[in-house]
């Protein structure tokens, strides 16, 4: 029989963690699943890694990324959107871990409405050895599931709502024709996220943590941090091409616009605020109030972190 679920999981280089990450698959309390490992072209011992596990577990397979797709994460989920047997997709991460009842928790949520399309829930980042201690934190508060449709597209574009690639299951029948933008190595899921969206599909929001992300310095998110240059110009080409979506489908609304200019200001990206101010057909003072306003940010930064600095002694 199909499977139900669709694991897509690219992976490079990751053999060092694929341990764990497999292991908290495997122990899904939700069994009607398939995992597609996408490797990227890993050059360490991944493949001696894996081979005990797809020995053991035939929903376990191994893929290498075809010519036809290019290199990087997007390209090997696109890849695994199209072999994926599942009427459900999830996308995980080779290195970080997934609550034991994540699949079971999220296909409940999106099976109770036959009009869900998508399921969201939390994530919570580690750093070093994983404990496997799943307490997911979130005693204090209930679990309850929120409705998220288009209405909410502001939400999500300026990151309000999260919607990390790993932290939403889809019913696959939303991907269409649409497939990541594989010119994107950082900020591809929320740019194609942004895109889907817009389609004015309907899910729920589980108030509980189901997935734990590895923070750390070889991760696409730690290089971008660390200013990797082909990860930053990545995330600025992302918020160019969702700029450029929300226009033509004049959903640009006037809070993503001061999203998009403080993102620039932060990120000490002036082609981001240059685009916002583009698109939305700022006037010459405008145009002269941002650039001059980035032109003398570092200086002004420096003053209110010495002000607040102030203040608190």
């Amino acid at each position: 029989m199909s499977p139900v679920v669709s694991i897509i999981m690219p992976t490079f280089n990751r053999a060092h963690y694929l341990k764990e990450t497999l292991k908290s698959i495997v122990n899904q309390s939700f069994h009607s699943w398939e995992c597609l490992i996408i490797d990227d072209g890993s050059t360490d011992h991944t493949k001696e890694v894996l081979k005990p596990y797809l020995n053991a577990d035939q929903r376990i397979k191994f893929i290498e990324r075809t010519v036809s797709h290019l290199k990087g994460p997007a390209g090997c989920r696109n890849q695994g959107i199209e072999l994926a047997k599942g009427s459900y997709v999830v996308f995980f991460d080779s290195d970080d871990i997934v609550h034991p009842d994540l699949l079971k928790i999220s296909m409940n949520s999106i099976r109770s409405n036959p009009n869900l399309q998508f399921c969201n829930y939390e994530k919570k980042p580690f750093s070093g050895l994983w404990s496997d201690n799943f307490e997911t934190l979130d005693n204090y508060k209930p679990n309850y599931n929120r409705l998220i449709e288009f209405k909410n597209l502001e939400d999500i574009v300026t990151q309000k709502i999260g919607f990390a690639c790993c932290t939403v299951l889809w019913d696959k029948k939303v991907f269409g024709n649409d497939r990541f933008n594989e010119e994107l190595t950082y900020a591809e899921e929320w740019e194609f996220y942004i895109r889907l969206f817009s389609k004015e599909i309907k899910g729920s929001a589980i108030n509980k943590i189901l997935y734990f992300n590895r923070k750390h310095p070889d991760s696409n998110t730690g290089q971008f941090w660390n200013n990797n240059p082909a990860r930053r110009a990545s995330k600025v080409k992302a918020v160019e091409l969702v700029i450029d979506h929300l226009k033509a489908n004049t959903c640009l609304s006037r809070n993503m616009v001061k999203h998009f200019i403080q993102l620039g200001f932060l990120l000490k990206e002036k082609a981001i605020i240059n685009k916002v101010l583009k698109a939305t057909d700022a006037d010459l003072w405008k145009r002269m109030k941002y650039n001059g306003g980035y032109l003398f940010y570092p200086f002004f930064k420096q003053f209110f972190i010495f002000k607040s600095k102030l203040k608190s002694s």
